[in-house]
């Protein structure tokens, strides 16, 4: 089992303890704002059990029916759990219209204001953890499910303040209003997902800077050639494919065009981590004089 499928299996025991933290702080207090956040817990249940499987898959080798590996069902996994994250809010945005029309007050307010609060600490913690490791490991399923719980950790910190202020002021109809800003901040959240999710999965272009430091190292480790046009990249999860043409003098041996090509994977690999270079070689006449110049 690798580290990342053993912090997806984390999420899940965590994100139980949090429902259960959760949904008893809702049913001791029938508040709407607090049902709206142990919804998005339910979410996160899920999301965990899709990113438990996501990683499982996306860990297998390359085979006859996959030769570029399985990384991307990382990206599957994070479309899902952000299209959850939509069904959330719409659920939510739901509940808290109703209790507009028909606001009542919460019961025992301030225990389950304590066992959310400790819901939301124990997630904060935690989707910093998922965040800062998924980052590391380039992996697209753990920093999507990291963003999630912060998500929810956030909605814990609004929801306690809002329903704090009902019993004080009196206002009911607060808690439906605190439920409603909820459901727009989770849409929110999950249009972001979804937009880089599905970016990554039609293979986006990489991060502007990290695509000029990538050209850097080409340049710098093409010594005897003359450029490198047509560069080309996209990441799989942990994996960054790299393809570009490679021009050199047309008197050239294939042995010595070969040597310049192995220095420059080398250092792309030095850069990139795991990395799958694809360089094509090609004669003087070739030069498009607008690629990557030769240092």
């Amino acid at each position: 089992m690798n580290h990342s499928v053993k912090l997806a299996w984390g999420s899940l025991g965590i994100s139980l303890v949090v429902l259960s933290m959760k949904t008893g702080a809702w049913v001791l207090t029938g508040s709407v704002a607090l049902y709206s956040d142990a919804l998005e817990t339910v979410i996160n249940v899920v999301a965990a059990i899709g990113a438990l499987i996501a990683l499982w898959f996306s860990a297998l080798p390359a085979d006859a029916n996959h030769p570029y590996g399985h990384q991307k069902a990382e990206y599957l996994s994070a479309v899902v759990e952000g299209a959850l994250v939509l069904v959330t809010s719409v659920l939510i945005g739901h509940e808290a219209w109703r209790d507009w029309a028909h606001p009542h007050a919460p019961q025992t307010p301030f225990l389950g204001i304590g066992l959310n609060a400790s819901a939301g600490l124990i997630n904060l913690v935690w989707a910093t953890l998922l965040i800062s490791r998924g980052r590391a490991w380039k992996s697209p399923a753990l920093i999507a499910g990291g963003r999630h719980i912060m998500t929810d950790a956030w909605t814990t910190g609004a929801v306690l303040v809002g329903f704090t202020l009902v019993p004080l002021t009196g206002w009911l109809r607060l808690d439906p209003l605190v439920a409603g800003l909820v459901a727009l901040n989770i849409l929110r959240a999950g249009y972001g997902m979804l937009r880089q999710s599905v970016g990554s999965l039609m293979d986006e272009v990489a991060d502007p800077r990290a695509v000029a430091a990538l050209r850097q190292v080409i340049s710098a480790n093409a010594g005897g050639a003359i450029e490198a046009h047509d560069v080309r990249t996209r990441t799989v999860g942990s994996v960054t494919f790299v393809e570009f043409h490679l021009v050199v003098p047309g008197g050239m041996t294939v042995e010595d065009s070969h040597i310049i090509c192995d220095r420059i994977e080398r250092a792309l690999s030095d850069q990139l981590g795991d990395a799958v270079i694809n360089i094509h070689v090609e004669p003087e006449p070739k030069a498009k004089l607008v690629g990557v110049p030769v240092l």
